[in-house]
């Protein structure tokens, strides 16, 4: 499977996707328009380790809803980015059997390896 949850009206996942220079052969699915699924959700946080680590503090409501103040456990996280697309850290690259979380420079440019073999 070759995947990409974003979002896209984010500018920098507008970017990253420019910059991936993927093909027909990636499907692109819209956060805000059909959230994650648990079942995906769960394959990621095997790759990365943690729902933590896919998870997000930077979305408003991480402090708006005074989640910054609490203690959450790895259940806490994966409901909450199952409940609300803005608590995922974007994107999420599957490709085949690898898999890339959020937009750091380094994290993306091993998904563009990945994909293009160079």
């Amino acid at each position: 499977m070759k995947k990409i949850y974003h979002l896209s009206s984010c500018n920098t996942n507008q970017r990253i996707l420019k910059e991936l220079e993927i093909g027909d052969d990636v499907e692109l699915q819209d956060i805000k328009k059909e959230n994650i699924d648990e079942k995906t959700l769960d394959f990621i946080k095997e790759k990365v380790g943690s729902y933590e680590a896919m998870f997000s503090k930077r979305a408003m409501k991480y402090r708006s809803m005074g989640l910054n103040e609490m203690k959450l456990s790895e259940e806490d996280y994966k409901r909450y980015m199952l409940e609300e697309y803005t608590f995922l850290k974007r994107p999420f690259i599957i490709l085949e059997d690898e898999v890339f979380v959020g937009n750091a420079k380094k994290t993306l440019e091993a998904a563009k390896k990945a994909y293009h073999g160079s």
